[in-house]
């Protein structure tokens, strides 16, 4: 059965918890793809495998052991929460979410999202998520460093440099 991906609820997950953490997930030091996994799954992108069943992106309930700081095993994918894992599903996958790589980011819309290779050795290392595009031109919101309606290009930030490559996918709008 056939699901749909609802870019304006994924956007307006990110414009709410850009700048906290929802309770309802882990939270980690690193969390920019963990946040924005939330922010897919908002958007109604089904989860596809889990612990014993192979590769996949998903979470679990299992991360609430009532201990701060301390997480059950296996309650999450590489995927959910790694910058390149996702990045890898998202280029591998044929079911659940899924996304083409597109070459320009006047090529995206809101809720898709951008990967960043900063030191240019083609493992990337961050993520973030499409919320509004100007002139063609987009505009992400993002965790580690919580951002809001940020110019996509991080040329202002501290992890910015020459080498920084860009990886741009379109989450597909129909999940099978």
């Amino acid at each position: 059965m056939a699901t749909y991906y609802n870019r304006n609820a994924a956007v307006q997950y990110a414009r709410t918890w850009w700048n906290g953490r929802n309770p309802v997930y882990p939270s980690f030091v690193d969390d920019c793809t963990n946040f924005i996994s939330q922010c897919l799954r908002a958007g109604g992108a089904p989860m596809t495998g889990a612990p014993n069943r192979g590769r996949g992106w998903w979470i679990t309930d299992g991360w609430q052991t009532g201990r701060p700081g301390q997480f059950a095993r296996e309650t999450w994918s590489y995927s959910w929460s790694v910058s390149h894992a996702l990045r890898l599903y998202l280029e591998n996958a044929t079911s659940g979410l899924t996304a083409t790589r597109v070459n320009s980011p006047s090529e995206l819309t809101v809720g898709d999202v951008i990967f960043y290779d900063f030191e240019g050795d083609g493992r990337t290392n961050h993520s973030t998520i499409v919320t509004s595009m100007i002139n063609g031109v987009p505009y992400i919101h993002a965790h580690t460093v919580n951002s809001e309606n940020r110019h996509y290009d991080y040329r202002n930030s501290l992890a910015y440099t020459p080498n920084t490559q860009y990886f741009y996918y379109k989450i597909d709008d129909v999940f099978n």
